[in-house]
């Protein structure tokens, strides 16, 4: 795999690669497609104010949503209701065409499984090797040993990491240890993604791989997504750039385009106050909005 840092052609005389148009041609936008995930009215407290407030939006087949908002406002809640982690206290919530807002847990499980989270820091057991901590999903379905190990080797090797199989976390940098926790995600070649907060606590450099490894999975495999983050370099490099697999590497869109299928929320006190592309988003009025932009 190329450096993480090389977001150009490699020769700057070879030729550009070939990158769809977004706005015209190759790239269908998601929005007019049967959502994966899909919010109404959604509300829930913890003893006192409601966390979430009347939530509704949805996530098409291929969309990246983008998750904005300061400090508090209920981002993290939001994605453990969509796995079904809590449950609102009034309305619906619709995962892969199935209500689960009141569903048992027996039911909801086969759902979850389908799901593939990134949990804030990388949440890796350090008592495990990457192995088994990439690996933890099929060991507990008692996927043979043979085939983890070849299905370990694939995760690691996509996010660039195929050298640290054997390695326990506590011998890992901070990048490597969320790449690892990428990789978790990726093993089962779940049908959503959640990202929370994946670079939080990572230096710039850092979080650059990190993004390339999101745009990389979203380019190749089209898996919807919801992803977290305060960091407006993060989100906005997201939609400016797609992943060139000639080079194996992320390049930024010609001409100032952007990905059609990535696009943002925002939360303001529990609130959705956005919901919308990047221009939008840019050009919104909206106070919290230009405050949170500025």
């Amino acid at each position: 795999m190329t450096a993480f840092t090389n977001f150009g052609p490699p020769d700057p005389d070879s030729p550009a690669p070939d990158l769809p148009d977004p706005g015209q041609s190759g790239k269908k936008s998601a929005a007019d497609k049967a959502p994966v995930v899909a919010f109404r009215n959604v509300s829930i407290a913890f003893d006192g104010p409601p966390v979430l407030n009347d939530i509704t939006f949805s996530v098409a087949p291929g969309e990246t949503r983008i998750l904005l908002g300061p400090a508090g406002v209920g981002k993290s809640v939001l994605l453990k209701l969509c796995n079904g982690l809590l449950r609102p206290d009034s309305g619906s919530i619709q995962l892969f065409g199935e209500e689960i807002a009141a569903m048992p847990e027996e039911k909801l499980f086969p759902l979850r499984t389908r799901i593939g989270m990134v949990f804030q820091e990388g949440a890796l057991f350090d008592s495990l090797t990457v192995r088994d901590n990439v690996a933890y999903q099929l060991i507990q379905e008692n996927v043979p040993d043979d085939e983890i190990d070849t299905r370990v080797r694939e995760a690691l090797s996509f996010v660039g990491l195929e050298e640290t199989f054997s390695f326990f976390p506590a011998s890992l940098s901070g990048g490597m240890r969320r790449r690892v926790a990428i990789a978790r995600a990726f093993i089962n070649h779940p049908d959503m993604l959640l990202y929370d907060s994946p670079t939080g606590g990572l230096d710039p450099v850092t979080s650059t791989t990190i993004i390339e490894l999101i745009v990389k999975e979203r380019d190749v495999h089209r898996t919807p997504s919801i992803l977290v983050t305060h960091r407006l370099q993060d989100a906005f490099m997201l939609c400016t750039h797609e992943f060139a697999t000639k080079y194996d590497c992320m390049i930024p869109f010609p001409n100032g385009e952007t990905d059609p299928n990535t696009t943002f929320l925002m939360l303001e006190e529990g609130r959705l106050i956005f919901d919308g592309s990047l221009q939008d988003l840019l050009k919104s009025q909206n106070p919290f909005v230009r405050e949170f932009l500025e």
